[in-house]
């Protein structure tokens, strides 16, 4: 008897599940499978090798590419001869989000991002907002930033704002942490272009290159008159590089990630070592 085959694991259950071609005739019926709607997704979508779909959804490697081959065929032939398409049904797990810290999958969990695209077509219209801040104002390093101030909004209004401690360096440990909290969007000043799109990715709504108090920039996004920057954002990250080859941070590249590198200049402003000038002196 031929084993039973491995359930595949999926981040979350589809949220558009049927689709339908303009005709008057009557139409065939093309059913994806989950599992092979899920394999579609991150190949094709994330853009990530069959090799990192297999360990995020815990099969062989030789499995994805027939689940890829099979779902892209009843894809053309939805599309090309115009049949009716629903999603449903196959051999899966949904992951839910209880693997989220060891998931390989880009820029955290999907399941973050189904949820936000649940609220958009339901239209409803609650929010999570984070500020990375020091003394309530907007700090400009987002991978250095020790504090997040969320706000929940509901109906257009801030209902409720506290500030949490976030320890690490990095965005990606910064985006996990916001999309544990349920963060859908994020106003900050100077980020770089992986995290521009590992927000892309998880679907937060990110306006940067921000100055100024959080509470005053927080208001005008809900007011729709807080425009994001992106060319400051990414001139500020970039004032973070040590022009020291020694520096050790940098991996002998002259680019520092934390300001505690103790060689030569740091160019961020608001670096928190107490050199106004931007020359960092802490170890």
């Amino acid at each position: 008897m031929p084993r039973p085959a491995r359930c595949r694991r999926v981040c979350a259950e589809p949220i558009f599940k049927r689709f339908f071609a303009e005709r008057e005739s009557p139409c065939e019926t093309v059913v994806l499978k989950v599992d092979e709607y899920e394999v579609v997704r991150i190949v094709d979508l994330e853009k990530r090798s069959h090799e990192h779909c297999a360990q995020q959804m815990q099969i062989s490697r030789t499995t994805v590419t027939e689940i890829y081959e099979a779902a892209r065929f009843k894809l053309a032939d939805a599309i090309v001869n115009g049949k009716r398409l629903i999603i449903e049904g196959g051999n899966y797990v949904v992951c839910g989000g209880e693997n989220r810290q060891n998931c390989p999958g880009r820029a955290g969990c999907w399941q973050k991002y189904s949820e936000g695209l649940i609220r958009k077509s339901t239209g409803e219209t609650k929010m999570k907002i984070a500020v990375p801040v020091k003394h309530e104002m907007i700090y400009q390093h987002f991978g250095m930033a020790s504090n997040f101030k969320l706000y929940t909004v509901e109906n257009g209004k801030v209902t409720v704002s506290e500030v949490i401690t976030s320890e690490g360096h990095g965005h990606g440990v910064k985006l996990n942490i916001l999309l544990n909290q349920g963060v859908t969007s994020v106003i900050c000043g100077g980020i770089g272009d992986n995290a521009i799109n590992a927000f892309n990715t998880a679907g937060i709504d990110l306006i940067a290159g921000i100055t100024g108090e959080a509470d005053e920039a927080v208001a005008a996004y809900l007011d729709g008159t807080l425009i994001a920057d992106m060319e400051a954002a990414r001139s500020k990250q970039r004032k973070t590089r040590c022009p020291s080859k020694e520096c050790g941070a940098g991996n002998g590249s002259g680019h520092c990630h934390g300001h505690g590198h103790g060689h030569g200049e740091c160019g961020l402003d608001d670096c928190g070592c107490g050199k106004g000038a931007g020359r960092c002196g802490m170890r």
